[in-house]
């Protein structure tokens, strides 16, 4: 690892071509920052990283396409391959189950893409420093997930029936079942179910199972 007068070695990963100048554009103008590449999904990224020293990645969070993957998969393999690197996630992805994910798996530099892209700068000396740093739209979520980690529907925004129906569903009850037990028809508990996995982000039911027990609900 390089560091001290060298300045931070920082490899950065985004599948958006426009927004990947961009960030290179605002990291050169720091002397106390060194590019060693730039990658669009994750193949190119670890052949950066298996080919120069690098001290700091800064990622997308979805990124899809490359060989590794993306998401907490690709983050999980950065982590265990080399385990020296920091990591800042860069993400469209204002999904507090996506943030609470992360941080779970210690990843403390969070930004959003809604925020001005010179907080990246600021993200990659405080990764480097083994410190926490998060964009101002990242951080009201992270305030809402420490001040409040059991308000579910606060966090977000499911309504008492659609929590009703997702515990339910995650225990195992089919949606017959929960529609007899809960005396509603089986197309309203459909359409609650629907609505609560389109606000925690999940994309399929295994999905909806992961989420809702990573959050509390089962």
């Amino acid at each position: 690892m390089y560091s001290g007068h060298h300045g931070i070695n920082v490899a950065i990963a985004d599948d958006h071509p426009a927004l990947l100048i961009g960030i290179k554009h605002e990291l050169a103008a720091n002397r106390m920052l060194n590019i060693i590449g730039a990658a669009s999904d994750s193949t190119q990224l670890i052949s950066i990283l298996d080919e120069h020293e690098c001290d700091v990645i800064v990622t997308d969070y979805a990124m899809p396409g490359g060989k590794y993957g993306d998401g907490t998969s690709l983050l999980t393999f950065i982590k265990r391959r080399y385990p020296n690197i920091k990591i800042v996630v860069f993400t469209m992805l204002d999904n507090p189950a996506i943030i609470s994910d992360l941080l779970r798996n210690d990843i403390n530099c969070i930004l959003s893409k809604s925020d001005p892209v010179q907080h990246i700068a600021y993200a990659i000396r405080a990764a480097y420093s083994e410190k926490k740093y998060f964009s101002p739209a990242t951080d009201e979520i992270v305030k809402r997930l420490n001040v409040n980690p059991d308000k579910i529907d606060y966090l977000y925004g499911l309504s008492k029936r659609e929590i009703e129906v997702i515990r339910m569903y995650v225990a195992g009850y089919t949606i017959n079942q929960i529609a007899e037990k809960l005396s509603r028809s089986k197309q309203t508990i459909s359409a609650q179910k629907q609505n609560a996995m389109k606000k925690l982000g999940a994309i399929n039911e295994p999905d909806l199972i992961k989420v809702a027990i990573e959050i509390g609900l089962l």
